[in-house]
């Protein structure tokens, strides 16, 4: 099949032939005729299979016959990121260039008064984030009446991030007739809910098995002491002769010190998160696609919908806390049929998160180590590591003992070397030897 073969007129397949695409992905093969018709969709899809191309395509065609009214645009699409709604709009700028529509990008952390001035003037296309949206609702700056077309994508993110809420809110000021696209990765049963309630006898199209992962990702995982991560990372990325890559932390306040780490390492490295000014995460963005920035390291915030073509690696250094979210972090890698390389740092404190990505992926990952060839176990596995805390007490004032120890008639006793000292279990307090800031006299 090709987009020649979808409906779609002369305009939009002039802009698709000019970015090189001739063959539509499966979820756009499937869902652009279904929308073109005018039904209603649900779209489940991984990230990375070109869905956004499936609405914005079918959208333009639907649009361009129309003209929007100051304050009420024609159609809605609801995005749970800053970047993600960025991305979407590209997409409009990409493929509608010869249909002359008019679009908005309602976000948080830009210009209010300028996405006003847009609204007044009349857009056919509002791509929103649902806080912006409804903050703007509420200050009677737009009107949304005259809605035809709603989409929500990533409605399983929304769900993640708390939007849910938001967005019953604003589809309950939307007019009843319209059409509703939504799309998402997985269909937990607050989505299945959401779906019955705002969507009319809709067509499901599924074009990979709910949170599988890509075949073109070869994963590993590599188990690593907690404070042994960082030179992991290292020896891995030197290992890879990696190219770019995208590398997520858990939390944000870690993601300072691995920037930090690898840019004394050498690497071009730069962090983004959701606490970023938006001019300065969209710079950061920018250079990551130029190739300025090699290594983007990241929050969840970024591992949805992010669009960057031809990342050869994703590096976990944290296990994420949910199983989807792998799913979705390690889809930045292996996109438009290119190979990709995902990389997992995990503690032991993280196995129970491991099995339970493995338990969604269905698929067990493939255990490697972090060294070039190197045999050493991971820290937590030596006896050393693990001996209560006691022991470890014990073993370090053994090798440098008390100052009452240190006195010249106590000098007679020897520590015993740390490497054949094999401490007694059942340790208590010092053992045989009372100190002195304790009252004891030496031996007891």
């Amino acid at each position: 099949m090709h987009f020649t073969d979808l409906g779609l007129s002369e305009n939009i397949l002039k802009a698709v032939a000019e970015c090189g695409y001739d063959t539509p992905t499966p979820i756009q093969a499937q869902a652009i005729p279904i929308i073109l018709m005018g039904r209603d969709i649900v779209g489940l899809a991984q990230t990375g299979t070109g869905k956004t191309a499936g609405f914005t395509l079918p959208m333009i065609e639907i649009l361009q016959g129309g003209r929007a009214r100051a304050r009420m645009p024609r159609s809605l699409i609801l995005s749970p990121t800053r970047e993600l709604a960025a991305q979407i709009a590209e997409n409009f700028d990409t493929y509608g260039k010869y249909a002359k529509l008019t679009k908005a990008l309602l976000v948080g952390g830009t210009s209010m008064d300028e996405q006003i001035k847009k609204l007044d003037r009349g857009v056919d296309v509002l791509i929103a984030t649902p806080g912006r949206l409804l903050d703007l609702f509420e200050r009677g700056k737009i009107l949304l009446s005259d809605i035809k077309i709603l989409v929500i994508d990533e409605a399983d993110r929304m769900l993640d991030m708390g939007f849910i809420p938001d967005i019953e809110k604003i589809v309950s000021r939307l007019s009843p007739i319209r059409q509703t696209l939504l799309f998402s990765a997985t269909m937990p049963p607050e989505i299945k809910k959401l779906t019955q309630k705002f969507l009319s006898n809709p067509k499901e199209v599924s074009v990979a098995p709910t949170s599988s992962t890509s075949e073109r990702v070869t994963q590993f995982l590599v188990s690593v002491h907690p404070k042994d991560k960082l030179d992991a990372l290292d020896k891995l990325m030197r290992k890879e002769e990696v190219k770019n890559a995208f590398i997520f932390c858990n939390r944000k306040r870690d993601m300072g010190g691995v920037v930090q780490y690898l840019q004394r390492k050498g690497y071009a490295a730069k962090g983004i998160n959701g606490d970023m000014e938006q001019s300065a995460r969209t710079k950061t963005l920018a250079e990551f696609k130029e190739g300025k920035v090699t290594m983007l390291v990241c929050s969840d915030v970024a591992a949805r919908g992010l669009d960057v073509d031809d990342v050869s690696h994703v590096f976990n250094y944290d296990v994420p806390f949910n199983a989807e979210d792998y799913v979705h972090r390690i889809g930045r890698t292996g996109r438009a049929g290119k190979e990709g390389r995902a990389w997992m740092l995990a503690t032991k404190d993280e196995q129970k998160y491991v099995d339970a990505i493995e338990k969604l992926i269905k698929q067990k990952i493939t255990v490697e180590n972090a060294g070039r060839g190197s045999e050493r176990a991971p820290r937590e596995e030596r006896p050393r590591e693990e001996k209560p805390r006691s022991e470890r007490q014990d073993s370090k004032q053994e090798a440098r003992p008390p100052r009452e120890e240190r006195q010249p008639e106590r000098q007679q006793q020897k520590p015993v070397p740390r490497e054949n000292h094999q401490p007694e279990r059942n340790v208590q307090g010092f053992g045989d030897e009372m100190p002195g800031f304790f009252g004891g006299q030496g031996k007891r």
